[in-house]
């Protein structure tokens, strides 16, 4: 119905299929027998298949959700400082996550980075500088502006046993491959009943800030978070930064890596030492007793610039930061509500369907008696970022917003 009879016979014989096989025999010297033994081989294959799925029992229904994830890798807990290492070793977010990388390509022969610029340059944000002249364009491979062939080469790589790193530069460019990533390596460990690995990272910067405006400044970490199969990560600073991506180039699950471009060079200590940070383990940035403010990136940095002249005004404030949206580590912010009795949740992106709005849902749910006040939410506006500086100033909460919201809700 969707083609004429003459279009699909004109169109078979186009056939790859028949191609190669007509190339086989008068190109490359392989003769007519062998041809026909490895199409009865795979006629045998496909008809054993068949006969094999159609024996097979219905499957338990209690296996619906197995395999979405490959399991977990189990890491020791980590402190922010490991004893006998240097304190005054701070370093960037930038340093630290391309430490992380370099040091798993140098023990991991099976790591290598695509992206737009990563090789001879070193990346738009100096995330592969002089890996190039260690590892050549082999494991540095600069790519042409094609995001989806590239993320799907990347997919089907991964399922040969590599591990490919996607630098794609800004959260908004990755969107024209968003069908090779939900449809593809989200799914192929559920597909494939585990069978089927898919360790990628795909990473790149998220955030508003310096007017990139509306193609260079999303986030869309709620809408990866949607999604089954992915992991996506959030860090705030350099030391969980490095963990984090440790846990990504180690793990067998695709990571989404999201990197806040206006908090790339802020620097905190980063240890010499190995170390790793599991996914789905939120971090208690400041204790408090008031109120309990949930942050991710850029916005724990606000949150925490105006937490000491609160606590001079009498309001000690919490701060957890999730580190990783997916999973979402809600226990430790149920222990810290059970704590406080407030919640508020501050986030970059709008509220509709967003980040904030999931995480006042879970604890409206199971720590609802536990709440002296309604849950509080802090988001941007709901707009595309504008290129202005005036008015990209307006669309992110300010720290000056998050000192009053966090006043109201404690008079509540």
């Amino acid at each position: 119905m969707y083609r004429t009879r003459e279009q699909v016979e004109e169109w078979k014989r186009k056939c790859p299929i028949a191609s190669l096989r007509g190339r086989l025999l008068n190109e490359f010297g392989v003769d007519e027998p062998t041809l026909q033994s490895i199409e009865s081989e795979i006629q045998s294959l496909v008809a054993e298949s068949r006969a094999f799925a159609e024996s097979s029992p219905l499957p338990d229904p209690s296996t619906a959700a197995m395999n979405v994830y490959a399991p977990v890798r189990k890491v020791a807990p980590c402190t922010r400082l490991i004893e006998g290492n240097d304190p005054t070793r701070n370093i960037t977010f930038t340093q630290a996550t391309h430490e992380a990388l370099a040091e798993e390509m140098a023990v991991n022969p099976r790591i290598f980075v695509m992206g737009e610029g990563i090789g001879v340059r070193g990346g738009n944000f100096k995330t592969t500088a002089g890996l190039y002249d260690l590892y050549g364009p082999v494991r540095l491979c600069d790519t042409p502006i094609s995001e989806r062939g590239f993320v799907g080469l990347a997919g089907g790589a991964a399922m040969t046993g590599t591990r490919p790193v996607v630098d794609f530069m800004f959260a908004d460019f990755i969107l024209d491959s968003i069908g090779e990533i939900i449809n593809q390596i989200a799914k192929m460990q559920y597909m494939s009943s585990g069978r089927l690995k898919m360790p990628v990272l795909l990473r790149g910067c998220i955030g508003i800030g310096h007017s990139a405006a509306t193609h260079h400044s999303g986030s869309y970490y709620a809408m990866y978070a949607q999604v089954p199969g992915l992991r996506v990560v959030v860090p705030s600073n350099a030391y969980d930064a490095k963990g984090l991506m440790k846990h990504a180039l180690r793990c067998d699950d695709p990571v989404m890596f999201l990197e806040h471009r206006e908090i790339l060079t802020i620097k905190c200590h980063v240890p010499t030492e190995d170390y790793e940070i599991e996914f789905g383990h939120a971090a208690i940035v400041r204790e408090g007793k008031n109120v309990t403010v949930v942050a991710l990136a850029r916005m724990v940095h606000l949150t925490m610039s105006v937490c000491e002249q609160l606590e001079q005004e009498g309001i000690s404030v919490e701060v957890i930061d999730p580190r990783t949206v997916s999973p979402l580590d809600t226990e430790t912010i149920l222990q810290s509500v059970a704590k406080t009795g407030r919640l508020l949740i501050v986030d970059e992106p709008p509220a509709p369907c967003g980040f904030a709005s999931e995480i006042a849902a879970q604890i409206a749910d199971a720590g609802f008696n536990d709440l002296d006040a309604p849950i509080r939410r802090l988001t941007g506006v709901f707009t595309p970022t504008p290129y202005s500086p005036p008015l990209e100033a307006v669309v992110v909460p300010t720290a000056v917003e998050i000192a009053n919201a966090i006043r109201a809700l404690v008079k509540e």
